[in-house]
């Protein structure tokens, strides 16, 4: 089949687009910009990749006409507090009037799970996008799921940062909500199963997995698993937005996550029984089978997605295109260059920084400089990377957001979501001479961003220098 493939550099689409493939399909991948698709260039060459924006649709806006199926997987949550569900309707309106002139006779959309009367502004947005899909002229498939479990996903993530992180806690009544978690692994089924049958054309179905528990039980359960020492203590009086800082500061999530998240974890998120299991024959894991396996593909560094890759995770929402030409107007500038005996072991050193790794010199001071920009604000360190010694245009690599990742071309460009009054990239190449040059550029914005750069040049001018030695030495 033609599958249209919206939301493909999220994480679900992501995972999704890896299956399609597997299963012969042939896949149009929708994304804002095609740079942003976090996938092997082998990938790339299998797919048709299209560029649009489902906020900025205008007469010339075009879809594939020859398609047989597509998923709307466009979610707006992670982008603001206030506006999201307007975005996420005027989206899915674009997406109507778009698949209308195409030859589409199947639309599947992941929603949320929506059986409480009382919803947060995060479900009911969900719930507004399927009534709006319906009233596309091809037939829908809605699966709605609660928290997904698999390694990269931002509910694994948070409840991973809490546990590892925190073996004393106080927690909001909210941990006592019950909700029903589901395998990445079965929702990949669900959404591949359902491709084609006419008997799911038109009908929602909640999907969960074997267990249905609290917050509370999912995070005891974790440190069960782990081998942790956990103690979880419930307070009425903590606020939604005290929680939603508790949140930010102490996992990778953004504010603006958190504080959705928050408002949706007061509802009961729990699956209606229905037929699909049996109709697909899909086999459910349970909650320790789900972390299994998640721990399982970190160990394997064979992570395939994360929810820190995407955009929202970060700062800049949009065009990352016009910030891979490196500017020289107007710019200050650290370069550094230095020859190494090993160009290949030079080359995977600098493919393998930061996350885990670190920045092989003075990385306390990174870290430093992380906490400073958690404060203020920014994303910190906290979104590491999604493997250890892999890197894609698109990924997020701590405060960093990778424009170039060229390995034949030994090149490396990242460019800065951290908070600063300017913009600021740090580009890595080694020559055919065996050099490894090593550049950080930065555009201030005003005065405030000169005296930065200027305080900052005590510290560069031993961090840079000792970065590039063991960079290109491995001492």
């Amino acid at each position: 089949m033609k599958v249209l493939l919206t939301g493909a550099n999220g994480y679900i689409g992501v995972r999704l687009l890896y299956e399609l493939l597997k299963q012969d399909h042939e896949v149009i991948c929708a994304v804002r910009s095609a740079a942003r698709l976090s996938v092997p260039q082998e990938i790339k060459d299998q797919i048709e990749i299209v560029e649009i924006d489902f906020l900025k649709v205008d007469k010339t806006t075009s879809l594939p006409q020859n398609i047989d199926a597509a998923y709307y997987l466009i979610h707006s949550m992670s982008s603001s507090t206030d506006s999201f569900d307007s975005l996420e309707a005027e989206s899915a309106q674009h997406f109507v009037k778009l698949i209308n002139a195409t030859s589409c006779k199947q639309i599947i959309y992941l929603s949320g799970i929506v059986n409480e009367d009382k919803l947060s502004k995060h479900l009911l947005s969900r719930k507004r996008v399927e009534e709006l899909l319906y009233q596309a002229d091809c037939s829908l498939t809605v699966l709605r799921a609660g928290i997904i479990v698999g390694s990269g996903s931002s509910s694994f993530e948070i409840v991973r940062d809490l546990c590892e992180k925190l073996p004393i806690m106080i927690t909001p009544k909210w941990v006592n909500t019950k909700t029903h978690p589901i395998a990445i692994r079965n929702v990949m089924s669900y959404l591949t199963g359902v491709l084609g049958r006419t008997d799911c054309y038109d009908l929602s179905y909640d999907i969960g997995g074997k267990d249905v528990l609290t917050y509370k039980e999912m995070m005891t359960r974790y440190a069960a698993m782990r081998k942790i020492q956990l103690y979880i203590f419930t307070v009425p009086i903590m606020t939604p937005k005290l929680s939603s800082y508790w949140l930010y500061f102490v996992t990778s999530t953004s504010y603006k996550l958190a504080q959705n998240l928050v408002n949706s974890m007061t509802i009961e998120v729990v699956a209606t029984e229905n037929d699909l299991t049996q109709k697909l024959d899909i086999p459910l894991y349970t909650y320790e089978e789900a972390l299994h396996m998640a721990f399982a593909k970190i160990e394997q560094n064979q992570v395939a997605s994360s929810w820190k890759d995407s955009m929202v995770s970060g700062r800049f929402k949009y065009n990352i295109n016009k910030y891979k030409q490196v500017p020289s107007y107007g710019c200050l500038k650290d370069a550094q260059q230095l020859k190494t005996d090993d160009t290949a072991a030079a080359l995977e050193r600098i493919w393998s920084i930061g996350g885990n790794n670190g920045y092989y010199y003075a990385t306390f001071l990174w870290k430093i400089r992380g906490y400073v920009d958690k404060l203020l604000g920014g994303v910190g360190l906290r979104r590491g990377r999604t493997n250890a010694n892999t890197i894609y245009a698109g990924d997020s690599l701590d405060f960093w957001r990778v424009l170039v990742a060229d390995k034949k071309e030994k090149r490396l460009l990242l460019f800065a979501e951290m908070r600063v009054p300017g913009e600021a990239w740090l580009e890595f190449e080694i020559d055919d001479n065996n050099t490894v040059h090593q550049t950080a550029t930065f555009r201030p914005r005003g005065i405030w961003g000169r005296l930065y750069w200027y305080s900052m040049l005590p510290f560069h001018y031993f961090i840079f220098a000792g970065m590039i030695r063991h960079i290109a030495n491995g001492k």
